[in-house]
């Protein structure tokens, strides 16, 4: 393997805000399925573990393409390889978008995954646009776009469904919502074009290299081994929570738009969790993963003490339904900061052990994050049909106090890292 010179990506035009646009747009073509579920099964005419199904082959998808294609971020010219997923990502949405059944949908849902994983050759660039003591706030930048698309792709969804469905009955309006994403990622192809400069690899070395240096790396790396299985099982936690999170307002009588209004309830999380670049600054990587698996617990009881306080009350015929809003706002917002804290601590030990390997350890990392992302989002529909919202609420605590013990199992930052070379994460 031969090094080669790194690309002057100092232009103004290779700015991290664009990076973070691509970032966000990319990933939330994973999410777009969760608040119409309940419309896609209406569609098919199948039941919420059918319909679930939908985000679990979105997810498995995009699991799939962060294995196979991400290593290409360290093969090919960066530019080209990003313009070209976003063209494939575009045509996969059309074609969800025109899904004449549930199978058929699956196989799209599971290939628009595997193209929407472009989100992760780009977001391992940001470190390369910034001053070695800066690289934790580039890659907080370009994380707060990834973060919004994962939330907000939910209440762009909802909201484009609702809209859609008071215009016109003469098409499912999730069909509205897939063909708007389409044309939104078509977009982005020639912005790509246009903005970002050539970004060629950082090494000379073929796919086959890559995919088998894959191995090296977890073997060598015990650090990224614990950061894979803690990232795995807390957004296990995640998706199962909003892989069913429709259905639960479904219970409720709420459709897609307040759905997904959550997403932008839960967007505000990704603020106030700026506190964890600063807790990172001051204590570590490892004490803020800790507070967020911490805090995510704490959100997961207030979860179902929320759900089992609303289903009383409605069964009694006197539910308040915007005191009860308003508090699973607040549980969802606590949810998600201890999210975020885990991500980005997992995150900014592991960009830090190799940097001519980025795109490589964060392949690994992501493959790791999305299989667990993607057996909790299996597993949820079905809790659900059976144990309603104590199945879900059990999987999710159990999941996290796994996390827990790996985490204070593991083993702390290597030696040969120093402090200074891991790039932390604050979100300004």
């Amino acid at each position: 393997m031969q090094q080669v010179a790194s690309p002057d990506t100092t232009k103004p035009h290779a700015h991290l805000g664009f990076l973070g646009l691509c970032c966000g747009v990319g990933v939330s073509t994973i999410y777009l399925c969760q608040p119409l579920l309940p419309e896609m099964g209406a569609t098919f005419g199948v039941n919420a573990a059918a319909a679930g199904q939908v985000g679990v082959a979105t997810q498995v998808g995009y699991a799939l393409g962060m294995l196979s294609f991400t290593p290409l971020g360290d093969t090919l010219e960066r530019r080209k390889l990003i313009m070209r997923m976003f063209g494939m990502v575009s045509i996969a949405l059309l074609l969800q978008a025109c899904a004449p059944s549930l199978p058929l949908l699956l196989l799209l849902s599971a290939t628009s995954g595997a193209m929407a994983c472009v989100t992760h050759i780009v977001l391992p660039i940001a470190p390369d646009l910034a001053a070695p003591r800066e690289r934790g706030k580039a890659i907080g930048v370009v994380m707060t776009g990834l973060l919004s698309g994962v939330l907000l792709a939910r209440t762009f969804a909802g909201w484009v469904s609702e809209l859609a469905a008071h215009m016109t009955s003469r098409i499912a309006s999730w069909r509205v919502v897939f063909f708007v994403a389409a044309l939104v990622s078509a977009a982005l192809v020639p912005a790509v074009k246009r903005l970002m400069p050539e970004l060629p690899p950082k090494e000379k070395l073929t796919y086959g290299e890559a995919m088998r240096s894959l191995w090296d790396l977890m073997r060598e790396e015990p650090l990224l081994r614990e950061s894979c299985i803690v990232g795995a099982l807390s957004f296990g936690t995640f998706s199962a929570f909003w892989n069913t999170f429709a259905f639960v307002m479904a219970s409720h009588g709420q459709g897609a738009a307040v759905t997904g209004t959550f997403g932008l309830v839960a967007a505000a999380g990704a603020a106030v969790a700026s506190t964890a670049g600063k807790l990172a600054d001051r204590r570590g990587p490892r004490y803020v993963i800790s507070v967020g698996l911490g805090i995510l617990g704490l959100s997961f009881i207030g979860i179902y003490l929320t759900e089992r306080v609303a289903l009383h009350a409605q069964a009694a015929g006197h539910l308040h339904l915007w005191p009860y809003l308003l508090t699973l706002g607040a549980v969802v917002i606590t949810m998600d900061v201890g999210m975020q804290g885990t991500q980005l601590g997992n995150q900014s030990r592991i960009f830090a052990l190799r940097p001519e390997a980025r795109s490589r350890i964060n392949t690994l990392y992501m493959t790791c994050y999305f299989v667990g992302g993607a057996v909790a989002s299996a597993l949820s529909p079905i809790l659900w049909q059976h144990y309603g919202i104590g199945g879900i609420c059990g999987l999710e605590l159990t999941l996290v106090l796994l996390a827990v013990w790996r985490h204070a199992t593991g083993r702390p930052v290597p030696r040969h890292i120093s402090r200074n070379d891991i790039p932390m994460l604050p979100i300004e």
